[in-house]
């Protein structure tokens, strides 16, 4: 990992040395106490550079060209600011050329005094048409290379791609990309602070119940016009859209990426997320994803089909993984842990927008023409803290509603760290008729998962009369009625023992109810998310581990 230059690093050394401290290495990714803020307090920095460029005399700011006149980031060292002639909300970078933001030396970040949009927002056929936007690769392109950091500075400012647009964002173990504060940056904000900076959304060209459609989706044949869903976030320059009938749409690649620190409520109901995933293709790559401490949501999917592999979401205050408006996407490993005092649900999920709204007979439409959510998740682990009265709700496990068809496999789910703490921190809740009705007939699958819940199961009966505890006892699920405060580890008593920490034991170590638990996971050798001989969060994710995190993990000390 690089040394992070800070302003206090020559005499925070010495004062090391001087009490026989031996030799110290910040890492950037870290949280950090040292003011390491830039610019001259203005909050508008602009500099179209045409000469020198820095105070080195070697700029290495992001730039593009318009018009003939350069648009380059004013450097500050470590840092890069950019004003609002380089990018804003009203000015969206629409250039040909790639927009590359690379990593700058002394774990430097690129400062924005407004949003970052990439590509034009449409509203209409007509205008997206005439600016030959199609698909995803028809409008701008944004790079951010390896060990990228971006910061923003309020919560009024965001990140969005928007249709036909891409984003590619590749960083490694050794140096993801990371997109956060500017109070991160300098050190000032906690570990659990939320609404720092607004959040990212990636507009696509997917599928979203919100339209209207010809055709079915088991048919291949769906097909729409004058498809635009306005996203949430700011009303006026900063609307964006999302919609189409392209679930193989492609915005680009997210590997070894992070968010962290977001969340605003722009007005009731609308709130801006870690990321928004609105409507985004198959097309697209998302793997190594990290959420961290979010105001809202930590992933949502309106819609599309794009899927995701190796997930963290940590510390988020509403739903970790909120599903919408006909998502058909994978998640494959994941591991969710909510805040000790903090956090509604693992898992929320609606199969159709605007549900309440509807008559009957077109949900029923809806569903017999595949227009619902069918999200297959694989492999995750929940580590719910029931707390009561969080930021949004109580802390709860999977919620599934309005019509939502998912099969969910091989995972864990489990409030045993902590017990009860209200009369409703249920595990699995299964709603609607439609979702009832799915789950008797076999179209939703809960199967081969272990849930320790001191509240196992809310919602039901399915239309025959069984039971929701029924229904996942028949599906080869595990479940245990986990008492206050029994621990689920290898150091508890003989009568509940399925994680590590957050790892994963060993099929063959686990016990459930004192006995050696039956699970047998579907195409994989262990269930929950992460076990710790194949830690894939290990090296690049931020708040996990001893020697990259602000605090220690709240059930740490119950091991």
């Amino acid at each position: 990992m690089k040394i992070t230059t800070l302003v206090s690093v020559t005499a925070l050394t010495a004062v090391l040395a001087a009490c026989g401290g031996g030799d110290i290495e910040i890492d950037a990714r870290n949280q950090s106490s040292v003011d390491n803020s830039v610019g001259d307090g203005s909050g508008n920095v602009t500099n179209p550079v045409t000469g020198d460029g820095g105070p080195t005399g070697d700029n290495p700011c992001a730039s593009y060209e318009q018009d003939g006149e350069t648009f380059q980031g004013s450097y500050d060292a470590p840092n890069c600011v950019y004003g609002t002639d380089f990018v804003s909300l009203s000015k969206p970078y629409t250039g040909s050329e790639e927009l590359v933001f690379g990593d700058l030396s002394n774990d430097g970040a690129h400062i924005f005094n407004d949003s970052l949009m990439i590509g034009q927002g449409y509203d209409n056929d007509a205008d997206m048409e005439a600016a030959g936007i199609a698909q995803g690769g028809d409008g701008s392109v944004l790079r951010l290379e390896a060990g990228t950091i971006l910061a923003f500075r309020s919560n009024d400012d965001y990140f969005v791609v928007n249709r036909g647009s891409q984003i590619f964002a590749e960083g490694t173990v050794e140096e993801p990309v990371v997109v956060t504060s500017t109070s991160d940056i300098e050190g000032t904000v906690g570990a659990e602070d939320v609404q720092q900076w607004g959040g990212m959304i990636i507009n696509g060209f997917g599928i979203t119940n919100k339209c209207a459609y010809t055709g079915t989706m088991m048919d291949g044949d769906l097909a729409t016009s004058d498809c635009h869903i306005a996203a949430e976030g700011k009303a006026g320059a900063g609307q964006t859209y999302y919609g189409g009938d392209n679930n193989e749409d492609n915005s680009g690649s997210l590997e070894y990426f992070m968010v962290k620190h977001t969340g605003a409520q722009v007005a009731p109901g609308n709130d801006l997320n870690g990321i928004s995933f609105n409507a985004v293709g198959s097309g697209t790559e998302v793997n190594f994803l990290q959420v961290y401490s979010t105001y809202d949501d930590g992933i949502e999917f309106f819609g599309g089909a794009v899927d995701i592999n190796n997930y963290v979401g940590l510390y988020v205050r509403d739903d970790s993984i909120d599903i919408d408006e006909a998502y058909v996407g994978t998640i494959n490993n994941a591991l969710v842990i909510q805040g000790e005092t903090d956090g509604d649900h693992c898992i929320e999920s609606d199969g159709i927008g605007s549900y309440d709204g509807l008559d009957s007979a077109t949900i029923d439409d809806f569903v017999a023409r595949g227009l619902n959510s069918r999200a297959t998740i694989n492999n995750l682990t929940c580590i719910v803290s029931p707390n009561a009265a969080g930021t949004h709700a109580d802390g709860h496990g999977w919620r599934i509603r309005e019509a939502h068809f998912p099969t969910i496999r091989n995972s864990i789910l489990t409030t045993a760290y902590m017990g009860d703490e209200a009369d409703d921190n249920y595990c699995v809740r299964i709603e609607s008729a439609e979702g009832l009705q799915a789950a008797q007939d076999g179209d939703l699958v809960i199967e081969e998962s272990i849930i320790a819940c001191a509240t196992l199961t809310n919602g039901g009966p399915l239309p025959d009369g069984t039971t929701t505890l029924e229904f996942l006892q028949a599906s080869n699920d595990v479940m245990q009625t986990a008492a206050e405060g029994e621990d689920p580890t290898t150091a508890s008593n003989n009568n509940l023992q399925i994680l590590d920490g957050f790892y994963s034991l060993p099929l063959g170590d686990m016990v459930v109810n004192g006995n050696a638990t039956q699970v047998t996971p579907v195409d994989a050798d262990f269930v929950g998310g992460v076990t710790a001989d194949n830690d894939w969060t290990a090296g690049w994710t931020f708040g996990l581990h001893p020697d990259n995190r602000a605090q220690p993990l709240w059930f740490e000390a119950a091991e």
